[in-house]
């Protein structure tokens, strides 16, 4: 490879380490932002099939091009008010290392690319709040967006992701 592709391929990666893209999404009033990466698709909402004895922030499983897909509701996942679904309301599927999942959000918004600089780190709230769902903060112009770590804000105990990923491989 010349010194000259060599330098465009650092350039280029270079570049991406200092951007990061996010799809951002509304639960009330509050946006939100996961990596791009993550996303599968986003779709409306369609119906859910409830299971029993799981946490009440699992809605249950749906049946998405005859692939069975767990579906947490994030707002309860977070502790937030309930509130009716709206024509805007809808299921963004995001891939995790071994498996789909389904999180309800208000409304989606829009992708953007944060650069690396205007990602803060999550600042200590004291031990009642659970920082560990949130990979950092992003400045948008005046605006700030709470970026998820995906991962732990769709954790569950042990006995539930057994469950959940049995009826999704059944």
């Amino acid at each position: 490879m010349s010194t000259s592709a060599n330098t465009d391929l650092q350039d280029a990666q270079n570049l991406e380490q200092r951007h990061r893209k996010f799809l951002t999404f509304f639960l009330g009033n509050e946006e939100y932002g996961i990596e791009i990466e993550r996303v599968n698709e986003i779709i409306g909402v369609m119906p859910i099939t409830p299971l029993p004895a799981v946490p009440d922030f699992v809605c249950g499983v749906i049946n998405l091009r005859g692939r069975v897909i767990p579906v947490l509701n994030l707002r309860r996942k977070l502790g937030l008010e309930m509130v009716e679904d709206t024509r805007e309301t809808c299921i963004i599927i995001v891939r995790e290392t071994t498996a789909l999942k389904g999180v309800i959000v208000d409304r989606v918004s829009e992708v953007l690319d944060i650069v690396a600089e205007a990602i803060e780190e999550v600042p200590e709230l004291g031990q009642s709040v659970n920082t560990e769902l949130l990979l950092g903060i992003g400045r948008v112009e005046e605006k700030v967006k709470l970026l998820l770590n995906i991962d732990a804000s769709l954790a569950m105990d042990h006995a539930t992701e057994i469950m959940l990923n049995s009826s999704s491989q059944g």
